[in-house]
């Protein structure tokens, strides 16, 4: 499936044109983009803060060097 995404400012203009241009591709849809600002609810988000993998808590053995060919 895809989706032909048409932003609202531009509907009156593009919908229709591209409704009827692509009214026989079966894999196709028009649609609007009725979103407004960025998106999701306002303020911070837990995500947003640190994304980054948490370091494992305990302790660990030193890492020795390395066997093998260098």
């Amino acid at each position: 499936m895809i989706y032909c995404v048409v932003p609202q400012p531009l509907e009156a203009e593009l919908f229709d044109k591209l409704s009827d241009y692509y009214k026989d591709d079966p894999n196709v849809t028009v649609i609007v983009d009725r979103r407004e600002g960025q998106g999701g609810a306002p303020g911070p988000h837990p995500a947003d803060r640190d994304r980054r993998r948490r370091r494992a808590k305990g302790t660990f053995p030193p890492i020795g060097p390395l066997s093998g060919k260098s």
